[in-house]
Parts: structure tokens; C-alpha cells; sequence
């Protein structure tokens, strides 16, 4: 495993995707972003396209991706509706059904501060969405993954993991719901997602890096009222956005970085942010708390996780 420490990659918080993909030629790469025709998932979908590689947008509503990528040539639009296992599913099937590998997969979609909302057989939304979604999906197409080697899998955390790690006594919140603390679980839990996929895979040279895009405003904060957000500072009273918020293009930055990046080849496992592998911190400095990068934790979650979705790429192995 990596070392969760700073490389000092050259780039920052301000660096965008066509600073990080300068000179680099992705052509004859095949990219899947989930949620790729909107917010940073739309960003990472035309930088990707931009340095040459063949992307796959697996999206909820493809009906509305044309609109989308007006200003994108050349994207493969599938329908994905990650809080659906059987959409993920149908998503896998269809893809591995045309003998194609995949070099890079960006799990970008995902969903904030929902109203207490039930999935399944009661999962609570946040997690079955961010994570358990994310996690089916990318098991099913562990194959197309490993096919050549070299695969890189993204998955999009944030600093709202530091609202929870992940409640072993009640993960599904049956015991009262806090949307906030749940937001955080999953953020969590993507993280710790990463750690183990790369210890899983980097024998099959499939490397895994979670990432935090930093403070971008999105339509992931649909959910959010305009006092909630004013509240948190993340706008004044006349809407204005604070200081210190990222463009789409530097937001998305740090995961094209992790996707692409000669300097992460043989590195894997670890938590990025600001275009670079994050200090573990434990206040409210910027860096990873520790829990969301421990591998016995990210153990315990695989586990649970595939007896909850049925799947396990690793099973037999």
C-alpha cells in the first residue's frame, strides 16, 4: 500500500484538468464516468475526451445527454441508475457483452443530503448509492478491468467523510436518520472502498485511488435549502459563493490527475486531494482522517458489502 503522504506533484488546488492532462495523449484509452453529463462528472467526461481516450457516460436520465454534450464529440451514452442494483447490473451485462476492457473507471455520481429515502431491502440511499452502487458495479466489471492491465478505478469521496465514519452498530440508520452524518458514511465508505479494491487488484496491476474533488457548486446540492448552505458559509445571504470554492475544472482536476497521472503509476490505495496523495489528518486541517483510509476497516466493509449486494468479484480467489 502506498504511503498516505504528499509526493509534491507540482499541481494544487487551483490546478485544472487541462493543466494536469497537459501532454498527455490518452488516445486508444476507454474511460467509464458514472454521472458523466453533469457537474464534475460532465467536466471529467470533456477532459477526458479532449486528451483522445473513448468515454463511456453511464448516466440516470440519458435522454437528457445530448444537451449535455453539445460541446463533446463522441460520447457513448448508457443508462445507469445506481441506486437500482438491477440497473447496475443490466449496465455490466450490456458492457461486458461487447468484449471491450476498460483502462480507466471514474465512480463520480452520487447523491448529498437526501431526505431520509429507503432502496432495496431498506438501505438508506446515500450509502446504497454512493457506495453499494459503486461497488457492484465495479466488481461486475472487474473482468474488463483486468483484461490488459494498467486499469486505474476513481472513486469520488469528499471531506464530508469526516461527518462519520462508518456506524457498525447501524449503517442503514434504522435508529433514527441525520442526513448529514449519513452524506458522511458514504464518503467514508468510498474511501475505504478504494484501499481495498487496490489490495485486491494491484497483483492484476488494477490500481485504486480515492479522491476529494473539494467545494464546487454542483446540482449535488440540489437537496440543500439556500439557509442550509448559508448556514454551512458556503454562500451569503445574497447567494454569492464563497471564497475559496473551485471551478468545474479545478474540481475535477484531482480526479482526471488520478485517472491519468504518469506520477501515481505503482502507487494506489491511498486518498487524494488538490492534485496530490493527502496528509492523514485528525482535526479540521486538510487531509484524511485515518479511519476512512484503514485497511482493517475497508476489510470489514468489502465484506459486508458483498453480503448485502450478493456480488464479490474476489470470491473464489
Amino acid at each position: 500500500m502506498t504511503a498516505q503522504q504528499p509526493i509534491g506533484s507540482g499541481f494544487g488546488a487551483h490546478s485544472t484538468t487541462a493543466d494536469v492532462l497537459a501532454g498527455l495523449d490518452l488516445a486508444g484509452k476507454l474511460a467509464v464516468v458514472t454521472g458523466g453529463s453533469s457537474g464534475l462528472g460532465l467536466e471529467t467526461t470533456r477532459a477526458l475526451r479532449g486528451a483522445g481516450a473513448t468515454v463511456v457516460a453511464a448516466v440516470r436520465r440519458p435522454e437528457a445527454a445530448p444537451e449535455a454534450f453539445t460541446a463533446v464529440d463522441g460520447v457513448e451514452v448508457r443508462r445507469l441508475d445506481l441506486g437500482d442494483q438491477t440497473s447496475v447490473h443490466t449496465f455490466a451485462d450490456e458492457f461486458l457483452a461487447s468484449g471491450r476492457g476498460i483502462d480507466i473507471l471514474i465512480n463520480n455520481a452520487g447523491v448529498m443530503a437526501l431526505p431520509e429515502t429507503r432502496l432495496g431491502p431498506g438501505w438508506e440511499a446515500q450509502f446504497a448509492t454512493n457506495h453499494l452502487g459503486h461497488y457492484t458495479l465495479t466488481n461486475r466489471l472487474w473482468t474488463a478491468l483486468a483484461a490488459d492491465g494498467g486499469a486505474r478505478v476513481v472513486a469520488l469521496s469528499s471531506a464530508g467523510h469526516r461527518y462519520s465514519p462508518i456506524r457498525w452498530d447501524d449503517v442503514v440508520f434504522a435508529n433514527g436518520y441525520d442526513k448529514a452524518v449519513a452524506y458522511g458514511q458514504s464518503k467514508t465508505a468510498i474511501a475505504l472502498f478504494a484501499v481495498h479494491l487496490d489490495a485486491l487488484g494491484r497483483e492484476h496491476q488494477v490500481r485504486s485511488f480515492a479522491v476529494a474533488p473539494g467545494a464546487i457548486m454542483t446540482p449535488l446540492q440540489r437537496h440543500m435549502t439556500r439557509g442550509e448552505m448559508v448556514a454551512l458559509g458556503w454562500i451569503d445571504d445574497q447567494g454569492n459563493t464563497a471564497p475559496g470554492f473551485k471551478t468545474p475544472e479545478q474540481g475535477a482536476a484531482t480526479q482526471v490527475w488520478a485517472a491519468a497521472s504518469p506520477q501515481l503509476t505503482h502507487t494506489g490505495g491511498v486518498y487524494l486531494e488538490d492534485c496530490d496523495i493527502a496528509p492523514l489528518s485528525q482535526d479540521d486541517a486538510p487531509g484524511v482522517r485515518p479511519y476512512a483510509v484503514d485497511p482493517e476497516q475497508a476489510a470489514r466493509l468489502w465484506t459486508l458489502s458483498a453480503q448485502l449486494t450478493g456480488t464479490n468479484a474476489f470470491a473464489n480467489r
